[in-house]
């Protein structure tokens, strides 16, 4: 059957670099993270090609492509009653609202318990095409099944994905994703900042189309982890936007799909002949050292790169942006960053991957809100510092120029006020620039030249 739970084995081969990653420096705020282990053994799954695990070579019909993620970080919030991951659920159905990048001829749905410490019971789950609010289409909810069963228990850390369903999907087509979790679950793997509505009721749900047993809207999508579909074969293979607030979409309209990976999936799924999937690993407050008090800013991009990037099925480039973070909030220097930033790119080739490089976008302006070094004269020094090495260092397969789109030409150290939501996030206008900055038919040439026999 194609239930899987990961991790799986690890290679004879990869034996040695398990060992390394086993003795890296634990983490500033204490042991290294049980999920964020986990996520290291995962990168050492692909096979001998060098390739991600689940990303299968095509069949004449199509490959397995993700076609919506959510990075999943451990149950932290801001607010327990719009988001109540702190506590968790019990004896509910939480009804997530996706919207697709790629369409496909079938479905798989992946269910994190990554943020869990506890097994974590699943009693039902379903997916069904979306009409907006909580209400789905009528005849279209597909039971999911794990290995032919109705329930799965995920491991501590671990994920679920579920066997295949037939659902003839389109790009850009909402669905609604609904898990029924029975008993306590303790505090909920989740993605905290989803920019959308999604959905809680009482008791098994999973079954109902129409919206009004889901009576309480949630701000956050909780133990979903991604979409994948068995897409057409023009789609080669999944782009993944790794990142912060900035990729996650913070300050867009809500409910409206308007980051710039949204953006991103609307012009791949315009394009004639060979096109991409797209997916958002950004989250809010992430950082590339530092694992931040506040659970739902998640961990570290090394620590996550394999579950988010290299095992996503299909993948093949990802778009790096981050660091702002670091320089606002923990002052780093450029000259720590680019040492983190180059082992990534050579964990993200070693899997097969193209990366490329986003410069940081202009944030002057924003120290009044978020304090730290967030837009002062000394983290303007190092943002300046960093984006001179991703232009000019030759490390990356290609450098996508956010802070170039972004920037006010008057005074390049700010956001063009036409795309300032808050002197460091884009608003929505913003983030299409952004989108618009990316050279697909580069990157997809790139993906199409590194698959060729």
């Amino acid at each position: 059957m194609a239930n899987t739970q990961r991790p799986h084995g690890v290679t004879s081969g990869r034996l040695d670099a398990l060992r390394f990653l086993l003795e890296l420096p634990k983490p500033k705020l204490g042991r290294l993270p049980r999920f964020a282990l986990i996520a290291a053994v995962i990168a050492l799954t692909a096979g001998a090609s060098g390739r991600p695990a689940l990303a299968a070579d095509p069949a004449p019909d199509g490959r397995w492509v993700s076609s919506w993620h959510g990075s999943p970080t451990p149950g932290g919030t801001f607010n327990s009653q719009d988001c109540p991951s702190d506590v968790g659920l019990a004896g509910q159905t939480v009804r997530n609202i996706v919207r697709l990048s790629a369409g496909g001829s079938s479905v798989r749905v992946r269910i994190s318990n990554a943020g869990g410490s506890e097994p974590l019971k699943v009693g039902a789950a379903s997916v069904a095409a979306s009409t907006g609010g909580a209400a789905t289409v009528a005849g279209t909810s597909k039971p999911l099944r794990f290995a032919g069963q109705a329930s799965i228990v995920i491991a501590a850390g671990g994920e679920a994905v579920s066997d295949p369903v037939a659902l003839n999907v389109q790009p850009l087509q909402t669905l609604a994703v609904n898990i029924y979790l029975p008993a306590k679950t303790g505090p909920a793997t989740q993605h905290y900042f989803a920019s959308q509505d999604n959905f809680l009721a009482a008791g098994d749900q999973t079954r109902a189309g129409a919206d009004k047993q889901f009576t309480r809207k949630v701000s956050c999508w909780m133990f979903l982890s991604g979409v994948d579909v068995k897409a057409a074969p023009n789609v080669v293979g999944t782009l993944i936007a790794l990142g912060d607030s900035i990729t996650d979409g913070y300050l867009s309209t809500k409910n409206n799909n308007q980051r710039y990976p949204d953006f991103l999936a609307q012009r791949l799924a315009s394009r004639k002949g060979q096109t991409l999937s797209v997916v958002n690993a950004g989250i809010i407050g992430n950082e590339l050292l530092t694992v931040r008090p506040q659970l739902q800013f998640g961990y570290p991009v090394p620590a996550r790169l394999a579950r988010d990037v290299l095992t996503q099925p299909g993948a093949r480039a990802v778009i790096l942006l981050a660091g702002i973070n670091d320089i606002g909030d923990r002052s780093a220097k450029a000259a720590d960053l680019i040492p983190v930033v180059q082992q990534i790119i050579q964990s993200a080739r070693a899997a097969g991957l193209k990366i490329y490089g986003g410069t940081l976008v202009p944030f002057t302006g924003s120290t009044g809100t978020y304090k730290g070094d967030y837009g002062t004269a000394k983290g303007e020094q190092e943002r300046q510092k960093l984006n001179a090495w991703i232009r000019t260092s030759g490390a990356f397969d290609g450098v996508v120029d956010f802070d170039k789109a972004l920037r006010d030409p008057s005074d390049p150290s700010r956001l063009l006020p036409a795309y300032d939501a808050d002197k460091l996030h884009p608003n929505d206008a913003g983030y299409q620039a952004m989108a618009n900055a990316v050279n697909l038919d580069a990157i997809i040439a790139d993906v199409v030249k590194a698959t060729s026999p």
